[in-house]
């Protein structure tokens, strides 16, 4: 127990700017808590004592307000960094190096026994808000952008955004044919939140491409009826707009 603390808080000095000494770490932050009322909250869940793990589980969370259920399974090297809100249910299972911020939850859509909440993979991070919701795998080195709300399985190395979630998968990352794997992904740098430099949400860029697109529409009408406005004179053609197009109209016009 005591090397998996020390993991812990080296994690916590790697990935968090604002920690200054192992000192500080081990005693002000309620993420490093979390996870040491967890593992003895595990133990006794493991064991069979279930009232005692629960209760053990429920001073976690008032001491450090983040709820992590007894049953569930956490890794080596997890980092819930801030935590207040943060929850993760009984058959949820966090892999090695996952990074979790606040306000995350880690639920069941299903009333049903067995599997009800997530896997995430090696690396993954969630970013503060996000609801990761049903028995799915979220893979290794994925990337769950704040408040996404994300409802399906996520593939390695992809970015969820928004709510619904949608992924946005790196293609320059991958030669052509190759699948992404979250293998590559993890020796890429830590991202904060799980915001990705170049991870533009799909959705808006498709709008963004109707607004050029309205745009540069726009313009073509203004400066067809420029040269219309000139009557028989023959067009002066610029490079955006076309010729052929406007010497037909100035035909038009004449007959």
């Amino acid at each position: 127990m005591w090397i998996r603390l020390q993991e812990d808080i080296d994690t916590i000095l790697r990935k968090d700017p604002a920690a200054r000494g192992r000192l500080e770490v081990f005693l002000c932050y309620p993420g490093l808590h979390a996870l040491i009322w967890h593992r003895l909250a595990h133990r006794a869940w493991a064991a069979g004592l279930i009232t005692p793990a629960r209760f053990l589980s429920h001073l976690g969370r008032f001491f450090t307000g983040i709820e992590i259920h007894p049953g569930a399974i956490i890794g080596r090297r997890v980092f819930i960094d801030h935590g207040m809100g943060v929850v993760i249910g009984e058959t949820a299972e966090i892999h090695d190096d996952v990074t979790i911020y606040q306000g995350v939850t880690l639920g069941g859509t299903s009333l049903a026994k067995g599997k009800r909440h997530p896997t995430l993979e090696k690396g993954v991070v969630v970013g503060a808000g996000a609801q990761v919701l049903g028995p799915f795998t979220v893979g290794e080195g994925a990337k769950i952008g704040s408040n996404a709300v994300v409802t399906k399985p996520v593939p390695a190395g992809a970015t969820a955004v928004g709510n619904p979630a949608r992924m946005i998968l790196k293609a320059e990352e991958r030669a052509p044919g190759e699948e992404l794997t979250g293998a590559a992904k993890t020796k890429e740098e830590f991202l904060a939140y799980g915001v990705s430099k170049n991870g533009d949400d799909p959705l808006i860029k498709a709008m963004h491409g109707l607004i050029d697109q309205a745009i540069a529409q726009q313009q073509r009408i203004e400066q067809l009826e420029k040269q219309l406005s000139k009557g028989k004179a023959q067009p002066d053609c610029g490079d955006s707009v076309d010729c052929e197009e406007l010497k037909a109209l100035n035909k038009l016009v004449d007959n």
